[in-house]
């Protein structure tokens, strides 16, 4: 499906966003886990966690559906049942890679398989961790997917030094750890986000910038209610259109305002965005709150590098397009695992840039321009990557004239209502 998008039109309104994405992974395979019912309020009904609540099934965990929330009947650490076919995690790497670090604690054999892109991008990161702890896990000779599992003789507990920055492979680890002997250490030497250990309400500590999260083996899981807060990454895109269009005046309810996933909001209070979060509170453990944007001039002169990447990851496509619309330059550095995403995110964001006219520098690493005082509509690839597509949506309404955004059903994959709730907010 192409998407048809009429530029320059403000945005005005009340909104709240789906389901924090990563979170309803997560709590879906924490309840799964626990003894006992636990209770999700919030669960994102996106193409990406629904693969998750397939697979959960498939191994033997009743999952019922209660109005608006899901009620997960918890079959223990050791109570899954073994699938009598491969579990298919779709496009969904969060699905793949923590599954399997709990699939290695089985004591049966297991496949793990996906989308033709999910089946490009790369498995070594949980692949060597998960073998250190005596895991019998293989992929393909290009170490990606189909992942097949197979029952170890005992797990053991690592201390493991995070290569790369990752949310997806520290829980891999931490997951494996809980059925391991003795205990499992993951030092981060720069924070992902850190909604797994969170959840589990797992030790952690800080020594020297470098954080270590500890997770004990054979620990019971209680069951608990979760409550899932809009997912940040989810409200970026309209937050980025209302600053971009004059006359906007857009609150968004309910976010999720975890410091290791707001890092986009202060690069965009920096560029000079109105921005600012009122009632915030706690739920469930995790800080909210609602987030008033109102159309700002924006200036920029960034260069984001380092410790700052794995906090806005999912944003970089998003603050592109803020940065194109802004007076000054934008230059990203260390975010070559871009790259490794639903498709390769560098290059589709500076192939996107290229279509609106600007002059961008594609590297290694990132990318660079400096901003123009015009940018042309056009028709935009997505590359099937659902952040690309919202990203390309948002630049399409702030310029003069009709974008269509090709192949725009992939935000699916995250956000399906995404295209109705920004025609919403600009009749």
């Amino acid at each position: 499906m192409d998407k048809i998008i009429e530029g320059h039109k403000p945005l005005r309104g009340e909104i709240t966003v789906p389901g924090d994405k990563s979170m309803s992974h997560r709590a879906m395979m924490i309840g799964s886990l626990a003894r006992g019912e636990t209770r999700i309020e919030g669960f994102l009904e996106a193409a990406d966690p629904l693969r998750t609540l397939r697979c959960l099934e498939s191994l033997g965990v009743e999952i019922r559906r209660d109005g608006d929330a899901y009620n997960i009947i918890g079959k223990g650490i050791r109570g899954y049942r073994k699938p009598n076919h491969t579990l298919d995690a779709g496009n969904s790497g969060t699905t793949m890679r923590l599954l399997s670090g709990i699939l290695v604690g089985q004591n049966f054999e297991s496949e793990l398989s996906g989308d033709e892109y999910l089946l490009r991008r790369p498995m070594k990161r949980i692949i060597d961790p998960l073998t250190l702890m005596g895991g019998n896990i293989s992929g393909t000779e290009q170490l990606t997917a189909p992942l097949n599992i197979f029952p170890s003789t005992q797990l053991n507990g690592i201390k493991y030094e995070m290569p790369i920055a990752s949310a997806q492979v520290k829980s891999a680890v931490l997951f494996a750890g809980i059925f391991a002997e003795g205990e499992t250490h993951v030092i981060e030497h720069q924070q992902s986000r850190d909604h797994t250990e969170r959840m589990l309400g797992l030790k952690s500590s800080v020594e020297n910038g470098n954080k270590t999260i500890s997770v004990t083996g054979g620990r019971e899981i209680e069951a608990r209610d979760f409550i899932i807060p809009g997912d940040p990454s989810s409200a970026a895109f309209f937050i980025v259109a209302a600053l971009l269009n004059p006359h906007s005046d857009v609150v968004i309810k309910n976010v999720g305002i975890n410091p290791t996933r707001i890092g986009f909001l202060h690069i965009l209070q920096q560029m000079g965005g109105n921005i600012s979060i009122a009632n915030q509170r706690e739920a469930g453990g995790e800080p909210i709150g609602d987030i008033h944007v109102e159309s700002s001039a924006l200036i920029s002169h960034q260069t984001l590098s380092g410790d700052i990447i794995p906090n806005i990851i999912d944003e970089i496509p998003i603050l592109a397009v803020a940065a194109a619309f802004a007076h000054g330059t934008f230059e990203i550095k260390d975010a070559a695992e871009l790259r490794h995403k639903e498709c390769d995110r560098l290059s589709a964001i500076c192939s996107n840039l290229s279509l609106m006219g600007v002059d961008v520098e594609e590297r290694k690493d990132g990318f660079a321009f400096e901003t123009k005082n015009f940018l042309l509509s056009s028709r935009f690839q997505s590359f099937g990557d659902h952040r690309i597509a919202m990203a390309c949506g948002v630049a399409g309404n702030a310029m003069n004239g009709t974008s269509i955004i090709e192949d725009a059903g992939c935000v699916d994959i995250s956000y399906p209502s995404f295209w109705t709730t920004l025609q919403s907010l600009t009749n």
